[in-house]
């Protein structure tokens, strides 16, 4: 691993991103860990991370109160704590809005907010995820004008997309090669340098900012349109008659053959990366069919599986007004408590439509936060105290493989698996 000088190093969010790449870098670096809720400054000072992605123990080992150490991580959101940095790390949220455009205003704020405290000589590295060309095009105007320095003159600028995978305890910051970049060529290698003390997985310096952002906006892309063509094979082989599991097992015995499964798509990068990268695309003038045909695709699967779940249960006799529906997690993801973007909810909403009764049950998500983000309740205590008309598996929560529904079936329950979770014997149908 290079070895380098530790540098005062400022982490702007302290979300799913920021958090894990402040605590590698206060191993080897003084961190200012910036997050502009005072809650989330005082929960990571007790220690605890309500994401899961650091444990308490791991944490703590980094943990520091005393701001002028030479490594470990302060976290505040005070922000003249930030004036002694001389790196500044960009992890906010780049979201799309309700039509689905991209939305920069979290990362122009942080922009903002790192050039009230910008000063000669200083370095800004953006993670987040956006088209190519927003970091010099809409970022660095920012920078210049609001702290009165000028580009590539007084400070500089790189690019270094996150890739964490919410959940994965295996794929850690650490161990994933980094993409990095530099606004010259000597910045370049410096960044390069400062992810390659922490990052034990090594780094790829790109030949510019803009190849880096493109890197990262197509590897979610490119995730996204390969869903979305076995969830068009899963509707397809549906009026078939035959089983997507079956067939995409034997196709898997292909070496070359890709290991993508249907399902829902949703959380903060798979769903909505796309959607910069199109909005791009149209700006320059391109229309770009296939990933905007496989977003249609993956946004309507949440109405397609409840679709698919009344008609079994009308099949099976049920009287569908005000039947009773458990819906089996709620996060974005299996064994991981991030709920934004979650596509279950459209499920709950077009069982709703039905006039069904929806009970969620996700002993991984909080619940206050579901109600919050999305007006649903997370019945978690009261949901296996009934019996049920149906049961539908949305999150392959590792609680879900062995659960016995026996107790919470009826004679005509109708059990629809999304994520295969269960065995053949008992499910009356999948995805």
């Amino acid at each position: 691993m290079h070895k380098i000088e530790p540098v005062r190093i400022a982490i702007i969010g302290l979300g799913y991103v920021g958090l894990p790449l402040a605590v590698e870098f206060a191993k080897k670096h003084k961190v200012i860990g910036f997050d502009i809720l005072q809650r989330r400054v005082d929960e990571l000072n007790e220690g605890k991370d309500c994401t899961l992605e650091v444990s308490e123990e791991e944490l703590k080992k980094v943990l520091t109160f005393d701001y002028t150490v030479q490594n470990g991580l302060y976290c505040t959101s005070e922000k003249d704590k930030l004036n002694s940095c001389k790196v500044f790390i960009i992890t906010v949220p780049t979201p799309v809005d309700k039509n689905n455009r991209p939305d920069l205003t979290p990362l122009i704020k942080a922009s903002t907010l790192v050039a009230s405290v910008l000063k000669k000589g200083d370095i800004v590295v953006y993670e987040s995820t956006v088209y190519p060309g927003v970091t010099e095009d809409e970022c660095v105007p920012v920078l210049a004008e609001k702290s009165g320095l000028v580009y590539n003159e007084d400070f500089f600028v790189g690019y270094s997309p996150e890739r964490i995978n919410p959940g994965d305890k295996e794929h850690t910051v650490a161990n994933i090669l980094k993409i990095t970049s530099g606004s010259t060529p000597e910045t370049a290698t410096t960044i390069d340098n400062l992810y390659r003390s922490v990052i034990g997985a090594g780094t790829h310096k790109a030949s510019s900012i803009k190849v880096a952002e493109a890197a990262k906006i197509i590897e979610n892309t490119q995730r996204d349109i390969n869903i979305a063509f076995v969830n068009e094979l899963a509707m397809i082989f549906n009026r078939l008659g035959i089983d997507t599991t079956e067939v995409l097992t034997a196709a898997g015995t292909k070496w070359n053959f890709l290991n993508f499964r249907p399902g829902l798509v949703g959380g903060h990068c798979i769903g909505v990366d796309p959607y910069y990268l199109a909005q791009k695309a149209q700006e320059v003038g391109y229309h770009p069919e296939i990933i905007l045909a496989g977003r249609r695709v993956n946004d309507g699967m949440g109405a397609y599986v409840a679709d698919q779940l009344i008609k079994q249960m009308i099949y099976n006799g049920t009287h569908i007004i005000d039947a009773e529906v458990l819906v089996l997690g709620f996060t974005f993801k299996e064994n991981c408590p991030d709920v934004r973007n979650t596509k279950v909810i459209d499920i709950v909403r077009r069982l709703e439509e039905y006039k069904v009764k929806v009970c969620i049950h996700d002993p991984w998500a909080n619940s206050d936060q579901v109600k919050q983000e999305y007006g649903v309740i997370c019945q978690n205590g009261e949901s296996k105290k009934r019996q049920y008309d149906a049961i539908l598996i949305a999150v392959a929560h590792q609680e879900f493989k062995h659960l016995d529904l026996t107790k919470l079936c009826k004679e005509n329950t109708v059990v629809y698996d999304i994520k295969s979770v269960l065995p053949n014997t008992m499910v009356s149908a999948r995805l």
